[in-house]
């Protein structure tokens, strides 16, 4: 049983090609496996993971400081308090006001929580998880940098949605499913797992999956299979516990 340390292409010629940080967050989106490779022969995960938060959080927090983001942050809690059963009256709707007066700061905290503190336990299960039995074995930093790397696509994701949200005048997501659907009921099962399922996520798990690959020499498509699946079925788990509670939206 080994450590991962290089790739089957040629180590130094990769490494330098992808440098900087511009150069590996382009190939990200361009070339995955070819940057992944790079950044697990030479593991670096600070410089990316702090520019996708800043990323996150400006985009979050330019919308969510204007009228309209204010709005759309307080819909937001509503419509969740009542997807799980929760009625919101009068005084508590006031309250939900104030508080999105605080919008720039809750982007800030919902951006640390899906950015750094995503990455940094997901890199920590995925070492749990694939480290097991016999064949190759990565270190922690790898992990982590493929982690923090993949996470440029969910920062991509929050750029795109920031002013398309606002145009919409919604925080929901543009993105899922149930774009394809629209002509389910939203309040339906159905819909709401549609609802669920988010595209940006899946192009997310795709590159996550080849990072994986590069790790372990496991077939991409089979990875990719297995981190779908179990995104499916938190989506599931979580309209079950829509349904349980008796969600209205």
């Amino acid at each position: 049983m080994t450590t991962m340390s290089a790739g089957s292409a040629n180590p130094a010629l990769l490494d330098h090609h992808f440098d900087s940080l511009p150069a590996r967050v382009l190939g990200v989106l361009r070339s995955p496996r070819a940057t992944l490779t790079a950044v697990a022969n030479a593991p670096r995960w600070a410089g990316v993971l702090v520019l996708t938060f800043l990323i996150s959080t400006l985009s979050s927090a330019a919308l969510l400081q204007t009228d309209i983001g204010r709005v759309a942050l307080v819909d937001q809690w509503e419509r969740t308090a009542s997807a799980f059963g929760q009625n919101v009256d009068d005084r508590q709707y006031a309250a939900l006001e104030d508080a999105s007066a605080n919008g720039p700061a809750y982007a800030a905290i919902s951006s640390f929580a899906s950015g750094p503190l995503l990455t940094f336990g997901l890199a920590g299960l995925l070492f749990v998880v694939f480290n097991r039995g016999v064949g190759r074995r990565a270190t922690y930093p790898q992990l982590l940098a493929i982690t923090a790397h993949a996470g440029v696509i969910l920062a991509l994701r929050q750029l795109i949605a920031a002013p398309v949200n606002y145009t919409r005048e919604t925080l929901a997501s543009p993105m899922t499913m149930t774009i394809f659907f629209s002509m389910l009921d939203e309040a339906s099962p159905l819909a709401r797992f549609f609802g669920v399922i988010d595209l940006f996520v899946v192009w997310w798990l795709a590159v996550l999956a080849i990072g994986l690959s590069v790790l372990y020499g496991r077939p991409a498509r089979r990875v990719l299979l297995g981190l779908v699946g179990a995104y499916v079925v938190l989506a599931l788990l979580l309209v079950i516990a829509m349904a349980i509670t008796g969600g209205t939206v």
